[in-house]
């Protein structure tokens, strides 16, 4: 929030519950239906050319690409055109493996060099998308 302080953003907050209104003017709370993938289809609908998108799901930040919006995973990991086709490739991939049994599926922990990694990350993103 300090990034959308620092550059006088609106940020919007999209899930389908468990939220708390923030009383902050420049937060909007978006609450949508509960069911799989309803938040997903909100913001695929309704962001555009230039938005920034935080997402650790894959199949939702190409959706995002194709809108032109600048999508950036929790960690700082900037997913563009380039980079979308084997990113949905990995996902794949892990997905079938944690089906088999092959792994287990475990994500490690969100560490300090992931916040600030993010931190630079969403920096460099607002900047980009003012130039849009």
């Amino acid at each position: 929030m300090k990034v959308a302080e620092r550059h006088e953003l609106v940020v919007t907050l999209v899930a389908n519950g468990g939220m708390r209104p923030s009383r902050d003017p420049m937060v909007k709370t978006v609450v949508v239906a509960k069911g799989a993938d309803i938040a997903d289809d909100w913001i695929a609908e309704n962001a555009t050319s230039g938005d920034i998108v935080i997402t650790a799901d894959i199949p939702l930040a190409q959706r995002c690409l194709e809108n032109d919006c600048l999508v950036l995973g929790p960690t700082g990991r900037e997913f563009d055109p380039a980079n979308i086709g084997m990113a949905m490739a990995m996902r794949d991939l892990n997905q079938h493996l944690r089906e088999t049994g092959a792994s287990k599926g475990y994500n490690k922990a969100f560490s300090a060099k992931d916040r600030s990694r993010f931190l630079g990350s969403l920096e460099m993103a607002v900047r980009k998308a003012r130039k849009l």
